[in-house]
This record gives C-alpha cells, sequence and structure tokens, in this order.
C-alpha cells in the first residue's frame, strides 16, 4: 500500500495526509493512483498468454478518475446500470471492454448497451433473456449474452454481500441453464457467448471459488455435447482484501489454477474491492470527546453517510492517527459521527491517544465509500482527492448546502 508513515506523520505516496487536509477540508477521501493501477496489473499479469479480460466492478467506486486511470492502462469493465456504462464511456472506456451485469435491466439500457457495442449481457433471469431477444429483434440486431449461473456454492461471506446460494437474487439455477442456453442458441437475435458466475464478495477463502469453477466446467462439458459452444467463462469477483490481519487469497495461485483447469477458454474476472479498497482512505477529523462511567466517545465529523460499511455490515476498519499523538488521552474510544442514529459508529473499542482536533485514517476505504454515502441528514458528500507520487488532484469537489436542494421546487399555491 502507498499509505505509510514517514516521520510521524502519515502520507499517501509522497504527500503529507495533514497537507490533504490543509487544502481540502474534512471529512476527505484519499486514493492512491499507483496502488490503484499495481492492483488490476497484478490480476492482469497472472494470466500470462492465456486468454483474458479484466473487467473492474465500477459499483465498487465509480469515480470518473478512478475509471479514467484504469481504462488509459487496459481495463474493462463490470457495469451493472446505464449509470454505470454512462461513467465508463465518458472515462474513456472501450465499451466492447464491458460486461452488463444485473437482475433488473431495462429496455433502455438493453438498448443502450447494444448501440454502444458492450461485450457480453450476463443474464439473470429467464424473462431478462426474452426483454434482450425482444429488444434486439426489434433492433434487428444480435445480442451478445452470458448466462450467470447460481452453483449453490456457499462463499461464507457477509449474507448481505453472498450471491451464489439458490436463497439469493441472483442468476439462474445451475440445474435450469441448459434449457435457457438451449433457447438462445436457438434464437436469431441472441449469440451465445459464455458462462457467467459470481458466487459473493470478500471471500478470504479460495475453495467456495474452486468448488464453483468445477461446477460451471461441468454445466461448459454439457453445454458442449449438445452443439452449444462457449467462448469464455466469467467468474466474477470476490477476491477479498486485508482489511485488519486476516487471510486473504493469493491472486497469482487462484489465476495460475484457474488457467489449468480451463484449457483454452478465455477467462474474464470482475474485481472490484481487490483493485480500490486497500487504495483508498477516509480521513476524519474529532469534534469532541466525550467520556462516561461506561464508554469513551470520539465525535467525529464524518459519519454513517459518508462510509456506511461499519453500519450496514458491522465492517472493521483499521483506524491510524494522521499526526501520532504522545499528548493525547489514552482509552479505547468508539469514533461515533453527528448523524442522529445510535448506529452512526465508524469504529469501535479503538485504542488510541486522542486530542480534539486530531485526524483520524480509516484504512481500507477505496470500495463501497464514497459509492454508497448519502445525503442522509441534509449532509453534503465530501470531497475525493487522487495522490499521484508527490502530486494531488480534486477529483470531486465538495458538495455545497445549495446542491442539496437545487434540483428540488417548492410548491407555488
Amino acid at each position: 500500500m502507498s499509505f505509510s508513515y514517514q516521520g510521524q506523520t502519515l502520507h499517501a505516496d509522497s504527500v503529507g495526509i495533514t497537507d490533504l487536509m490543509a487544502s481540502y477540508g474534512s471529512p476527505l477521501y484519499v486514493y492512491s493512483r499507483s496502488d490503484i493501477e499495481n492492483n488490476w496489473r497484478e490480476f492482469d499479469a497472472a494470466f500470462g498468454a492465456h486468454p483474458h479480460l479484466i473487467c473492474y466492478a465500477v459499483k465498487a467506486n465509480s469515480n470518473i478518475a478512478v475509471l479514467n486511470v484504469l481504462a488509459k492502462i487496459g481495463a474493462g469493465f463490470d457495469i451493472v446500470s446505464i449509470g454505470e456504462l454512462a461513467r465508463v464511456l465518458a472515462a474513456g472506456a472501450d465499451a466492447s471492454k464491458c460486461v452488463f451485469s444485473g437482475v433488473a435491466k431495462t429496455t433502455q439500457e438493453i438498448e443502450r448497451g447494444l448501440e454502444v457495442g458492450i461485450r457480453c449481457f450476463n443474464v439473470e433471469s429467464a424473462a431478462e433473456l426474452e426483454r434482450i431477444e425482444q429488444v434486439a429483434a426489434r433492433l434487428n440486431v444480435q445480442a451478445p449474452i452470458s448466462i450467470r449461473v447460481n452453483p449453490n456454492v456457499d462463499a461464507k461471506t457477509h449474507p448481505y454481500i453472498s450471491t451464489g446460494l439458490k436463497g439469493n437474487k441472483f442468476g439462474v439455477d445451475i440445474d435450469d441453464a441448459i434449457d435457457l442456453y438451449q433457447q438462445a442458441h436457438h434464437s436469431q437475435y441472441l449469440n451465445v457467448q459464455g458462462l457467467d458466475c459470481h458466487i459473493g464478495s470478500q471471500l478470504t477463502d479460495v475453495t467456495p471459488l474452486l468448488d464453483a469453477l468445477d461446477k460451471v466446467l461441468e454445466l461448459v462439458v454439457k453445454l458442449n455435447n449438445q452443439g452449444i459452444a462457449i467462448a469464455h467463462l466469467d467468474l466474477g469477483g470476490g477476491v477479498g482484501i486485508r482489511y485488519d490481519n486476516e487471510d486473504t487469497i493469493d491472486i497469482n495461485t487462484y489465476i495460475d489454477t484457474i488457467v489449468k483447469k480451463v484449457g483454452n477458454l478465455e477467462v474474464i474476472l470482475e474485481p472490484g474491492r481487490a483493485i480500490v479498497g486497500n487504495a483508498g482512505v477516509f480521513i476524519t477529523q474529532v469534534e469532541f470527546l466525550k467520556q462516561n462511567s461506561d464508554k469513551s466517545f470520539a465525535i467525529v465529523d464524518g459519519a454513517m453517510n459518508d462510509l456506511l460499511r461499519p453500519t450496514l455490515y458491522g465492517a472493521y476498519h483499521q483506524v491510524l492517527p494522521v499526526n501520532e499523538n504522545a499528548q493525547g488521552l489514552d482509552a479505547h474510544w468508539d469514533l461515533v459521527g453527528p448523524i442522529c442514529e445510535t448506529g452512526d459508529f465508524l469504529a469501535k473499542d479503538r485504542k488510541l491517544s486522542l486530542t480534539e482536533g486530531d485526524y483520524l485514517a480509516i484504512m481500507s476505504a477505496g470500495a463501497y465509500g464514497f459509492g454508497m454515502s448519502s445525503n442522509y441528514n441534509s449532509r453534503p458528500r465530501v470531497a475525493e482527492v487522487m495522490v499521484s507520487d508527490n502530486q494531488h488532484h480534486l477529483i470531486r469537489k465538495r458538495e455545497t448546502i445549495q446542491d442539496l436542494f437545487n434540483t428540488e421546487t417548492l410548491i407555488n399555491d
């Protein structure tokens, strides 16, 4: 990671976080360009000469500057909405490197995907397959499709981000997939390209991923025996990152195993968190210190509307002082924000030495941080900055109060 202490001050690459706070204010998201690029390249390089495409999952962090950095180094993109498609195109991405996932594609989204020439639709249901066929027939084109199968593999992750079980809304039961492939194979407006599978997010054990791979490879053989050729295998994303001291998947070993199993099939992967998660931090400032007989609270200017993961998932993020403070008050602190909810916290029971005015870095916040933020309690969304070596760039302006209601109108009686 590019976030480390130089002297007693936390730096992003060669830029001191305190300098960034002086320039851009608090709270603030900070991303490392080199980390983003290096993380994507690790996936890409691991495949060597084997046919592959690394499609960054845009939902993890959709800032247009992040997308542009990835587009420049050759990334593909996994999108789930027409808005994400518009973002990647505006960022300079090649539409033919985009795969379109998601369970509720609208007619407008399908039309736009066909117009710009996306790589493939990942189909999630029989009804969606029928809709794509209808739109393609009206436009008199062939729609490239793969079908997302649900292998009923337990990813052993948080239930909100598990996607490969029969009880999840995603994909088609693997036992029902052959009938849908037959339907697509016989349609003049559908072009079967691949087979798709994604079982969940923040996986730290490779076993469920390989179990799912074995199941979909069995399906590929069955399809080939029925004359349905599969050109690529989309194995989704899900590779977890290190938030604390947990073990994670070794990317090179995982991809080497994939390559040995898939023969000549092209492989598409859709990493998101693994690209940007540890490439970003959220900086917040201590406003007040408050202690009672049971608890010590550090009340900060960041809140659940800025970084929702701790509240939504009970997610853990490491917390580091931006400046090591030997003169602060030592305690086990709950970091809580200004939102009028007891669930508004960024971290709990962290041993820190604090003084009012200190800056704190919430680590590993590059994925599902700003993207899940909101204006709850009428709070403007924060600024985002990207650092590259000793340079820093504002990549999203801080919202103003006026921005909060620019799209709203009064009723004029």
